[in-house]
């Protein structure tokens, strides 16, 4: 391996091919390149995605009315279909394997205003049940989230996101144990949380009785969303049939209206999107090594040349008493130099501009996060660049171990 006169060899050998060497080794270099770069975007495109998903379990059903769509039992299409408490009492009825559930029930614009002193601004405010912790994955940083004797007594109770906290705590006041104003009603705070979703760290959460009886005067609420729990993906799908079609009757909506009624599954998109991802790796990989398999090609015949060129010499060499294996090993190793010291050149270039690109999206809001060549990334390349030169040296290498010391002396 670190014999001198082999490597000065190699070194000749290359400086007499130079522009051939250069075309050659430009190929493998940008397959690899290629390669990696769509890998580092894959892993972008894969990090923007599971941010998506941070904010909500992943096993998290949701349901929402809509408005119905088509005529239906004798019902005209164009219906809202509004949600009630009796609604969420009937799934939790129809779905025991739930393990979290809460309604949602947001609070108009016009009462969206959250004050302290002087320190005031517009907010989202969400009446919830206690699971919704779960539910939205809220860290509790302080305090506590709602708990069931504030929603059974309708108390006056919120619990603010760390970002509200630092707008409306501007001077070192502990938040927990103070009151805010949610329009013009004292709510006294008794939780401060941090989500993982931006959008959701702008939410106060005040019990879902609350929510309705201090500012819409109704039963109603937006949302059902519970957990999966211990059920199987086939089993959560049949849950969730059987709860459109308890609705549609109800309601008096077509089941296979699904503008009638929302219901997103979390877990089955989620399944989706692993399936796509998966997809997008194999197509990646099947570009790239389709690459490098050009380039391959190309070193390979620059061996080819090397070993028509160098006849004489391998004849000589066996003559003397040189074996196959180091004829052999001579050939595989200058493949592998070539095919190696080009590919880190597309490696070392795929790599620096992934770590250009990656801060413009670190905090991005988009699909595409933070793309990156991890370790597992660049151990495969290097595998495959390895591998690569060993396929391209090998058929020259064999066909130079079976040159006869009298027939190579006679070549011209």
């Amino acid at each position: 391996m670190f014999d001198l006169d082999k490597w000065q060899e190699i070194f000749s050998t290359i400086r007499k091919n130079k522009l051939r060497t250069f075309l050659t080794g430009f190929s493998v270099a940008w397959g690899i390149f290629m390669l990696v770069v769509l890998l580092g975007s894959g892993v972008g495109l894969e990090n923007g995605i599971r941010k998506e998903f941070e904010g909500d379990a992943i096993n998290m059903v949701r349901i929402s009315g809509g408005r119905t769509s088509v005529a239906c039992d004798g019902m005209q299409a164009g219906r809202d279909i509004r949600l009630t408490n009796d609604d969420y009492d009937r799934v939790q009825y129809l779905v025991p394997q739930a393990d979290n559930m809460s309604a949602r029930r947001w609070v108009s614009f016009d009462n969206s205003t959250i004050s302290y002193r002087k320190e005031y601004g517009k907010f989202d405010i969400m009446g919830a049940h206690p699971d919704m912790k779960v539910i939205e994955q809220a860290k509790i940083e302080k305090g506590r989230f709602i708990n069931d004797i504030d929603v059974k007594d309708v108390r006056k109770v919120t619990v603010i996101s760390k970002i509200i906290a630092g707008e409306l705590f501007r001077h070192g006041e502990q938040p927990v144990g103070e009151y805010v104003k949610i329009g013009s009603i004292p709510f006294r705070v008794v939780g401060v949380y941090e989500d993982a979703s931006q959008y959701d760290n702008r939410i106060a959460y005040i019990p879902i009785t609350t929510a309705q009886k201090v500012f819409a005067g109704s039963n109603r609420i937006n949302n059902i969303m519970y957990t999966t729990g211990n059920m199987t993906a086939p089993e959560n799908e049949a849950s969730i049939k059987m709860l459109r079609e308890d609705f549609a009757k109800r309601f008096r909506f077509d089941p296979k209206d699904e503008r009638a009624l929302w219901i997103r599954d979390n877990l089955k998109d989620y399944q989706r999107f692993q399936s796509m991802f998966f997809a997008i790796g194999v197509f990646v990989w099947v570009i790239g090594l389709g690459t490098i398999a050009a380039g391959i090609v190309g070193v390979s015949n620059i061996m080819v040349i090397v070993v028509k060129e160098r006849t004489k010499e391998i004849g000589i060499r066996k003559a003397l008493g040189a074996t196959s294996g180091s004829i052999v090993g001579l050939i595989l190793l200058e493949s592998v130099f070539i095919t190696t010291f080009a590919g880190y050149f597309g490696l070392a270039a795929s790599v620096g501009l992934l770590e250009l690109l990656s801060p413009l999206f670190e905090n991005s809001d988009s699909f595409f996060l933070n793309p990156h060549a991890d370790f597992g990334i660049a151990m495969g390349a290097t595998l495959v660049l390895i591998i690569s030169g060993t396929l391209a040296g090998f058929v020259p290498a064999r066909r130079a171990s079976r040159i006869k010391p009298i027939e190579a002396l006679r070549d011209e």
